[in-house]
């Protein structure tokens, strides 16, 4: 058999096996139903589960908490290292405003932050 056959045949074989073995924990609690991620974080999924999917069968990645924020507080207002031409994503509301460098985000992709009270997330 073709080396590469077989390497799809194994991989196909440990995936499936894996993803069995290693499927969503599952908590059922005051008529809701929650996934619980490898952090212990609890997802509530009771609606899918209303609509015929199997929480059981769910797949999540490592949580939410798993990387560390980009951080781009060195764009404060008045910072002199920050060069004119910086190309930035702003954002503002609720008062408040940031920016985040593009050139940081083309390596991180997402930032998450908070603007006033609202969670957000920048993306590039």
């Amino acid at each position: 058999m073709n080396r590469i056959i077989r390497f799809i045949i194994i991989a196909i074989a440990v995936f499936g096996f894996t993803t069995l073995a290693f499927g969503a924990r599952v908590e059922k609690d005051d008529g809701k139903v929650y996934i619980v991620d490898q952090h212990g974080e609890r997802w509530n999924v009771t609606q899918a589960e209303t609509l015929g999917f199997e929480p059981r069968k769910f797949q999540y990645g490592i949580g939410r908490h798993a990387f560390k924020t980009l951080d781009d507080s060195d764009l404060a207002e008045h910072n002199r290292w920050v060069y004119d031409n910086t190309r930035v994503i702003g954002i503002a509301g609720g008062g408040e405003a940031k920016a985040f460098s593009v050139r940081k985000l083309a390596g991180h992709e997402i930032a998450n932050s908070i603007i006033g009270q609202t969670a957000v997330a920048v993306g590039y």
